[in-house]
């Protein structure tokens, strides 16, 4: 198993200037209590444990590649008491294959410049939704890379990598079952899009 393209897990601290209260993002972004999750590349948590904390009872399932980040997450969510998230070692374009069940919220934030066959990814996140279920991918803005800093340094993918709302949107929802529910502007430097099943 590859990480998609141009993807790492940036530290905390880099995270924490670009959305420096997750849990807000999240509710932005639509996450609410009892919905079942799972956030794919979710690296060591600094979505997915907030997004338990605000699903809780619901189930946050925190996809990645990396073992190493999995564990480190799982240290974490046993240090601040949180109980539903799951760690799930697998592959996020077999996303169905390593779901339990299927999920009311699919979150991809910072990877969907990377993957390599969007069209399959998609088809596979639908799969793993359930009936009414949100699939919400949050991007950078397509901006030169020079102009999206972080601490004072470019950030972000490459500027050909970058797409527009309405890419996204294309990309997405073209030809399938999903639907367009809302654009969400995400300063300094992303937007959210929410599609529905």
């Amino acid at each position: 198993m590859e990480r998609f393209q141009n993807t790492k897990q940036p530290d905390w601290d880099w995270w924490g200037r670009l959305w420096p209260t997750p849990g807000g993002t999240l509710r932005r972004l639509g996450v609410e209590p009892g919905a079942s999750i799972a956030e794919v590349g979710s690296g060591n948590g600094y979505f997915a444990l907030p997004a338990a904390r605000i699903a809780d009872p619901g189930t946050v399932y925190a996809v990645d590649v990396d073992e190493r980040l999995l564990d480190e997450l799982e240290t974490l969510a046993t240090q601040q008491a949180i109980e539903n998230v799951v760690a799930v070692h697998g592959d996020a374009r077999e996303l169905r294959s390593v779901l339990p069940e299927p999920v009311d919220v699919v979150l991809v934030a910072n990877t969907f410049h990377g993957i390599d066959d969007p069209d399959a990814f998609v088809d596979g996140v639908i799969d793993a939704l359930a009936d009414g279920g949100r699939f919400v991918v949050v991007n950078w803005h397509a901006e030169p890379r020079t102009s999206t800093t972080v601490a004072g340094e470019p950030r972000g993918p490459p500027t050909e990598r970058r797409l527009t709302p309405q890419e996204t949107k294309t990309a997405v929802a073209d030809g399938t079952e999903l639907s367009v529910v809302e654009t969400v502007e995400l300063l300094p430097h992303h937007y959210g899009v929410l599609f529905e099943r």
